[in-house]
């Protein structure tokens, strides 16, 4: 059975975060207490997003993290590259059944789809910013 995968999300949870108080150092702690999630979990979050670029960090009992740009220059693409989830669909790997015509050829048909589909979720995620997100979640007062 496969896993849900939630590094995409909890990643731009935090750049939310991070956008909602732009200029101002935020704890980790307090962008795991927002997650709802355990700080170490956030913490690895954070590493992959400062890797990218994405955000700046500090260290130590006081350490923070804060946006890097701002959040009209971050796109969910960025995000999503950033937190190195896999991607969302791909063809499974069980063996091939050769006796079944199906078994042979469904992974090479299936996976031009996905591929194709893969593309157009990062052109669409290309599509907007951090901002953009920041924006709609100030309508939700």
């Amino acid at each position: 059975m496969s896993q849900t995968n939630v590094q995409f999300s909890v990643a731009s949870h935090i750049m939310a975060s991070l956008a909602a108080n732009p200029g101002q150092p935020v704890r980790s702690s307090d962008l795991a207490s927002s997650v709802n999630a355990d700080p170490s979990f956030v913490r690895r979050v954070i590493s992959k997003l400062a890797k990218a670029g994405l955000v700046s960090t500090t260290r130590g009992k006081m350490g923070a993290c804060m946006l890097s740009r701002p959040a009209s220059e971050i796109t969910l693409l960025d995000i999503y590259q950033a937190s190195e989830a896999p991607r969302t669909f791909v063809v499974h790997q069980y063996a091939v059944t050769e006796c079944c015509h199906v078994s042979r050829n469904i992974k090479g048909c299936l996976e031009n789809v996905l591929q194709r589909a893969q593309a157009s979720f990062e052109q669409s995620l290309a599509q907007h910013t951090l901002a953009d997100i920041s924006h709609a979640l100030e309508g939700d007062h």
